[in-house]
C-alpha cells in the first residue's frame, strides 16, 4: 500500500491484531506480540516509531503510544496537549488508557491554533476481507428518527440555531420556545411546562434506540438542567438529517 492511500479504505489481508498506522510521513504494520509499543510524536527514532506534526512544536516529541496487552491494543496519551478520537472523545496525560475496537480509528493530534495533526490506525478483525470496492453498490441512508408533526415543528423552534448550522449553537430555553409556539399556533395553550414535557417524551422515546448521544440523565447523581440532553436531542437529530435546513420554513409559513 502507497503511504498516500488512507487506511479509512481498509487494509490488505493480515492476522487478527494486527496494528497498521499512518501519517502524512509515512506509515507502519505491527503484529499482535504482548508488550509491544508503538510510539508516536514529533521526534525521531529510535525515539519514535511513526512522526507526527513533525514541523508543530506543540505536538510533544513523545506524544502518544500504543501497547498491545489482553488481547488488544490500548492508547495512551504521553503528550502535553489532548488527544482527540471519534465522537469528540478526548485523551489527556491523566486519562486511562483506552482500547483500540477493530477497523479503522483516526486520530487527531492537538496542535497549534486550529492544527490537529491526523493519525490513521486500523485494527485488524477476525472477519477482515481487505479493501473492498464499492462504488456501484447502493448508498446506506443515515439512521433518522420518527418525529409527528408537532414534534418536529417544536424542535425545529427549538434548534433553530443548530439548523442555521451555527459554529456553538444553543437550544432556546423552554420559555422562548413557548412564545413562539403561541405566536405560531394561538390556538394551542403551549407553555414553557408544556414544552418541557413533549421533549422529555422524545427523549424517552428515543432513548436506547441506538440514538448517537446520551439523552437521559442518571438518576442515581440526581436531577441536572435538562440543557445538556436538549442540546445531545438536537445535535443527534440534525446531524443523522432527521432536522434539516428546510424544516426552518415551519417557522416561515405560520407568519412568525
Amino acid at each position: 500500500m502507497h503511504f498516500s492511500d488512507s487506511l479509512a479504505r481498509g487494509v490488505a489481508p493480515t492476522g487478527p491484531g494486527t496494528l497498521h498506522a499512518r501519517t502524512v510521513t509515512g506509515g507502519i504494520k505491527v503484529p499482535p506480540r504482548t508488550g509491544l509499543t508503538v510510539r508516536f510524536g514529533r521526534g525521531e527514532r529510535p525515539d519514535v516509531d511513526l512522526g507526527v506534526g513533525v514541523d508543530d512544536l506543540r505536538v510533544s516529541r513523545r506524544h502518544g503510544q500504543l501497547t498491545f496487552r489482553r488481547r488488544q491494543w490500548w492508547l495512551t496519551n504521553t503528550g502535553q496537549q489532548l488527544l482527540r478520537l471519534p465522537r469528540g472523545r478526548m485523551v489527556h496525560g491523566s486519562s486511562e488508557p483506552v482500547p483500540l475496537a477493530p477497523g479503522y480509528t483516526p486520530l487527531f493530534v492537538r496542535g497549534s491554533g486550529f492544527r490537529e495533526h491526523l493519525v490513521e490506525l486500523y485494527v485488524t478483525g477476525h472477519d477482515d476481507q481487505g479493501p473492498v470496492s464499492r462504488r456501484r453498490a447502493d448508498t446506506v441512508a443515515p439512521d433518522r428518527w420518527p418525529l409527528d408533526d408537532d414534534e418536529r415543528l417544536l424542535l425545529v423552534v427549538l434548534g433553530q440555531r443548530y439548523l442555521l448550522y451555527e459554529e456553538d449553537p444553543r437550544p432556546l430555553s423552554y420559555g422562548r420556545a413557548a412564545e413562539q409556539l403561541r405566536y405560531l399556533r394561538p390556538e394551542e395553550s403551549w407553555s414553557e411546562r408544556k414544552v418541557e414535557y413533549r421533549i422529555e417524551a422524545v427523549r424517552r422515546r428515543l432513548h436506547g434506540t441506538g440514538f448517537p448521544h446520551p439523552l437521559m440523565h442518571d438518576t442515581s447523581a440526581g436531577r441536572p438542567s435538562d440543557n445538556g440532553l436538549l442540546h445531545n436531542l438536537l445535535k443527534g437529530l440534525v446531524e443523522s438529517t432527521t432536522l434539516v435546513p428546510p424544516d426552518l420554513d415551519l417557522m416561515e409559513e405560520d407568519g412568525l
